[in-house]
């Protein structure tokens, strides 16, 4: 088993670009229910994630801490550095097991960094539990978990 075939493709995957208005960001998380979203630079690379509580301590943390405000910030003003790291299409499974223990969704980008998809945690659960006539992904990859 690879990242591909756990990839949700950029194409169908909610994104932000890191010059988007604290606005912007707000209403796209709220029309899709997210509670965190990938941003990305207008060329492509991922840049990051932002989170409801990235917006939330941005509009408490300052002494105006009115929306309208900082409704016209753009999002690099919210954006936490490090803050949900993407990993790279050559991931080994493990090191992906690894970030869906802490992250919901893992961002993937290929090696110039640019933004290929998401890897859902649901995702990986579905693959992994879904009955296979072949042979188990635990024992293709090198992982020490029990089926």
């Amino acid at each position: 088993m690879n990242v591909i075939s756990l990839l949700t493709p950029k194409g169908n995957v909610a994104y932000l670009y890191e010059d988007f208005t604290i606005r912007q960001g707000l209403e796209k998380l709220r029309y899709y229910g997210y509670t965190a979203i990938p941003v990305l630079a207008r060329d492509g690379r991922y840049i990051g994630t932002v989170s409801e509580g990235d917006f939330l301590w941005c509009l408490l943390d300052e002494e105006n801490n009115s929306l309208k405000a900082k409704e016209k910030l753009p999002l690099r003003h919210v954006l936490r550095p490090a803050f949900n790291p993407a990993v790279r299409v050559d991931v080994t499974l493990g090191e992906l097991l690894d970030r869906a223990l802490q992250q919901s969704f893992i961002p993937v980008v290929d090696d110039r960094g640019a933004f290929v998809g998401i890897v859902t945690r649901q995702n990986i659960i579905r693959k992994l539990t879904v009955p296979k006539t072949e042979s188990s992904p635990w024992e293709e990859n090198e992982c020490a978990f029990s089926r």
